[in-house]
């Protein structure tokens, strides 16, 4: 994503309202615990793993799992604070 943009829901992120981390704390993180990473590399790990999960979700709900599809959906900040939330909430 260029600088600045902001996807059609919002900014897709790692938001502290559930005790996260953003992306540059993360790369910090693990830059800390010996795995040299930068902000972009932790943003697109993260992303990648919700797009993981938005595969699946659309198969689930009958929607079509192009990689267009998954990509919006993975960045959607909707559907990356219902996942923290089902996390949280340990139904799984």
């Amino acid at each position: 994503m260029p600088k600045g943009h902001k996807s059609d829901n919002g900014y897709a992120t790692v938001t502290k309202d559930h005790g996260g981390l953003g992306y540059r704390e993360i790369a910090e993180k693990m830059t800390e615990c010996g795995d040299k990473m930068n902000h972009s590399t932790a943003r697109n790990i993260f992303i990648s793993a919700m797009g993981k999960i938005a595969k699946d979700t659309c198969c689930l709900f009958d929607v079509d799992p192009s990689n267009e599809n998954i990509k919006k959906i993975a960045a959607d900040p909707r559907f990356q604070s219902s996942i923290i939330d089902i996390l949280n909430d340990g139904c799984f």
